[in-house]
């Protein structure tokens, strides 16, 4: 199994501490956000390599990270060739490139680079597993309408099995939201590249092509109640990085 961490976007939201820093290389608690992210996946043996995706304006922040891990041999960078937020190729490019430049024939478990879960990926593995026949994503509730309109909103029948997918939609149906946690079995790959060769296909956040998925194939939601952060402004990146002191999470 590979892992694929996505961690090319700019995050202006978050400015004027993301002008020299990428979001995920952020202290949270003293430690860069992605560092957190894979003390989540050390228990996972299967994890034979992780690829991480960045801008070129930020590649150097991660060659100098990658130099502090003691994993570094087991670490590939891939550099998308983006300077700026307005030049950016969005998340479903960066892993159809990542795919393509590092020849990922695999199952792949791909996580957004600010993704901060309390969620043990092994249960979240062995479901996926036991839905091979399609696509796994992690979910969870954030309680209100209104919060979830900035997210994937998602509805699933007693199956798991995704039934309607919007992208941040003014009406959310639920409140049950993509976290971007994904797992994609080895044979689902190549379903990537169709979608970001077909004509109009929006290509920024991974929940347009899990959408498409959900309608053309199969895709398998996983809810779960362990704490979820969202860190997309500097108040939720406080708040986070706050608890996590107190907390010592993860350490």
């Amino acid at each position: 199994m590979k892992l694929l961490i996505l961690a090319a976007g700019y995050a202006v939201r978050l400015q004027p501490l993301t002008l020299n820093t990428p979001k995920p290389l952020l202290p949270i608690g003293g430690r860069p956000m992605v560092d957190r992210i894979l003390a989540k996946t050390e228990s996972i043996k299967s994890i034979d390599a992780i690829h991480v995706v960045s801008n070129r304006k930020f590649f150097r922040n991660f060659v100098e990270w990658k130099k502090l891990r003691k994993d570094a041999s087991k670490i590939f960078l891939i550099d998308d060739g983006t300077m700026t937020n307005d030049t950016r190729l969005g998340a479903i490019r960066d892993m159809e490139l990542s795919i393509r430049e590092s020849s990922i024939d695999d199952d792949l478990l791909v996580i957004a680079g600010d993704n901060l879960f309390d969620l043990d990926l092994s249960v979240f593995l062995k479901f996926a597993e036991n839905h091979s026949d399609g696509v796994s994503i992690a979910l969870y509730d954030v309680g209100n309408i209104e919060a979830a309109k900035r997210f994937g909103v998602i509805r699933i029948d007693g199956k798991g099995l995704v039934t309607d997918f919007e992208e941040k939609p003014q009406n959310p149906k639920s409140t049950l939201i993509s976290t971007g946690i994904y797992f994609f079995p080895r044979r689902k790959l190549a379903a990537l590249r169709e979608y970001v060769n077909l004509e109009g296909a929006k290509l920024d956040a991974p929940g347009y092509y899990i959408k498409w998925l959900s309608v053309n194939d199969k895709v398998y939601g996983f809810p779960f109640s362990e704490k979820w952060y969202d860190i997309g402004d500097l108040e939720s990146y406080k708040r986070a990085d706050e608890e996590y002191a107190k907390n010592r999470k993860g350490e």
